[in-house]
């Protein structure tokens, strides 16, 4: 194996990206560190050294076991790198999960079906004890006997 690796191919062949320009853009645009510095997607990497991967809302950290260039099958992947991601990271990315709908940005699109179940089931009258009762059609009589 090569003892170092350009970091935009190996975050394709380690796969943390699906495709090798989703790993060079997220390079560009600061989403990638390597102790603390952004790094351009040409920049080599050694093993050993932990890149850190912003994907929102939680930075993924990886310690770098093997530099590859060639993608890898998933069984392989634990022999690659070593996730060295922060419980505190996993801990967010299972609250913003719990809140779904309630944060939704504006513009980002219509409500799925599963969206859209959730906040009715979210404003049900019917949790709250304002049903419609069928039974008594009596109450609302108005005078006629």
């Amino acid at each position: 194996m090569a003892d170092s690796a350009r970091i935009d191919k190996w975050l394709w062949a380690s796969r943390i990206f699906k495709t090798r320009s989703i790993a060079a853009d997220a390079c560009k645009n600061g989403r990638v560190t390597i102790g603390g510095v952004n790094v351009k997607p040409s920049r080599p990497l050694k093993a050993g050294e932990v890149v850190s991967v912003k994907k929102p809302p939680v930075t993924y950290s990886f310690r770098v076991l093997k530099c590859i260039e060639q993608r890898v099958g998933a069984k392989l992947v634990p022999e690659i790198y070593e996730n060295v991601t922060d419980p505190k990271q996993y801990e967010l990315l299972e609250m913003s999960r719990i809140s779904g709908f309630i944060d939704r940005q504006r513009g980002t699109g219509r409500p799925t079906k599963k969206d859209r179940r959730a906040m009715e089931a979210f404003t049900d009258p019917a949790m709250f004890g304002f049903g419609i009762d069928d039974d008594d059609d009596d109450e609302f009589n108005f005078g006629e006997d």
